[in-house]
């Protein structure tokens, strides 16, 4: 039998909260964690476990639950209504025409099927740790054994003027997605303040729409926090290439008023202006942290976890990008935006909380279509001091990221077999050094090879 039930076809509905009871023989669908693997812990075994926020990893978390075997209340509370949906296709996909219902992380009949109470509509107003109660928007309080905080972030606004003009978007929910999309067919100028992943996917689908797309982006390079300077070369080139004005190293100073309170453009620090019928203000993300704080949970740079996953509150996790958590052995903290990483510290949590404890160590790894370019990254580029850039075949990208001589990341571009290797090469579990590399003259395939002592075939 399976795990949890599957995923079956149905409607997409939304609006209404599902709160199914715990369907009869549910043995026959759930499977059990063998008493002897449960750990000890006050956070394991729970009975009650509310998770805050439905995007990826809390829906994730939900999931693996069943499937590890926990059989007690699950409570998926989001702010949003309807059904959880999926966000990386609302800068790409979306934009091109596809529709909003298409992108469901799991459909209607998952949740009642699963026992899964849906709670959508609704924000959480409160945590009461002493007596481990949630209080949400509608007054009503839920009772936990152990909560798990998964509600991701919030866009960075920055302090411009002008930003109360018709005229300028945000992107992060489906009702921004909705609002900008119906926006492209207005307009013929968009000034997108930020160059990082949602910024750049967007003017690539905006570009080809014919759309005249200036970028602003005030550091030295495209996506910097994120990726080398030899991918943010490379994205320069190829967003130029195609159309896309970009402008690196000046800031933007504000957003003129036509007058009549709508956007006709933006102002750059340098006094220069870029006319616009529309701006999208993409300048990255912050944790969402609200609740956590006022609860009086310990922050650093989002909610701070420790290496598994677990706050300051033994009786609270908190997963995604909210959540800052130790890299093993650097003695630095890092919070990853990333949907790979928030399911991957959800399965982490459920194994925790159906006895099976283990520290989080996943690979990281990304992904950005912009345009016919697919970016994947596997590791963190960031904090390297040298890389190697090859061709693995014609059309395609590989960089290779060193700090003191080690692999640290493998930056790939329309070469998904790279990606796929280059994520089993760091997860060896051994150093990779560059001159390793050399000697394979940079092919994965091979260095994977040498590592297990095998011949290539």
């Amino acid at each position: 039998m399976p795990p949890y039930r599957k995923d079956s076809a149905s409607p997409t509905e939304s609006g209404a909260s599902v709160k199914p009871a715990l369907p009869r023989g549910r043995a026959t669908w759930l499977r059990r964690v063998p008493t002897g693997l449960r750990a000890t812990r006050a956070d394991v075994n729970p009975s009650r476990v509310i998770i805050v926020g439905a995007s990826h990893g809390g829906v994730q978390l939900a999931a693996s639950l069943r499937l590890d075997g926990f059989d007690g209340r699950i409570a998926l509370i989001e702010r949003e209504a309807g059904l959880p949906y999926q966000r990386p296709p609302l800068s790409k996909a979306f934009m091109k025409g596809a529709e909003a219902a298409s992108f469901p992380l799991r459909p209607f009949s998952f949740y009642a099927a699963n026992a899964i109470e849906l709670l959508s509509g609704l924000s959480v107003t409160s945590i009461e740790r002493g007596p481990k109660l949630v209080r949400t928007s509608d007054g009503a309080d839920h009772a936990y054994d152990h909560l798990v905080i998964a509600c991701g972030g919030r866009n960075v606004v920055p302090p411009l003027p002008g930003l109360a003009c018709r005229g300028i978007y945000t992107l992060r929910t489906r009702n921004d997605a909705i609002a900008l999309r119906d926006a492209l067919t207005q307009v013929r100028r968009v000034a997108v303040i930020g160059g990082g992943f949602i910024g750049l996917e967007f003017a690539a689908v905006a570009r080809g729409l014919g759309i005249d797309v200036t970028v602003i982006e005030a550091a030295a390079r495209l996506m910097a926090r994120i990726v080398s300077p030899a991918i943010s070369g490379i994205f320069l080139d190829r967003h130029r290439n195609s159309g896309v004005t970009v402008l690196l190293g000046t800031p933007a100073a504000g957003v003129i008023d036509d007058g009549a309170g709508r956007a006709s453009g933006v102002r750059l620090a340098d006094g220069r202006i870029v006319e616009a019928d529309a701006v999208l203000v993409a300048a990255g993300v912050r944790p969402e942290t609200d609740i956590a704080e006022a609860a009086g949970l310990a922050l650093d740079d989002g909610i701070a976890v420790d290496g598994s996953l677990t706050t300051s509150d033994p009786s609270i996790s908190a997963i995604g990008d909210c959540a800052s958590f130790p890299v093993a052995g650097t003695g630095s903290r890092i919070r990853l935006e990333s949907v790979q990483a928030a399911s991957d510290q959800a399965r982490a949590v459920s194994q925790r909380l159906t006895g099976r404890p283990a520290e989080y160590a996943a690979i990281p790894w990304f992904w950005s279509d912009q345009g016919p370019f697919k970016l994947q990254i596997a590791g963190l580029a960031a904090g390297t001091d040298a890389s190697v850039t090859t061709t693995p075949m014609p059309g395609q990208t590989a960089v290779f990221c060193f700090a003191d001589g080690t692999l640290k990341a493998v930056e790939t571009v329309n070469a998904p077999g790279e990606h796929l290797g280059a994520r089993k090469l760091l997860g060896a579990g051994k150093p990779v050094s560059l001159a390793q590399l050399e000697r394979e003259s940079f092919s994965i395939r091979a260095t994977l090879a040498t590592l297990a002592d095998r011949p290539v075939r």
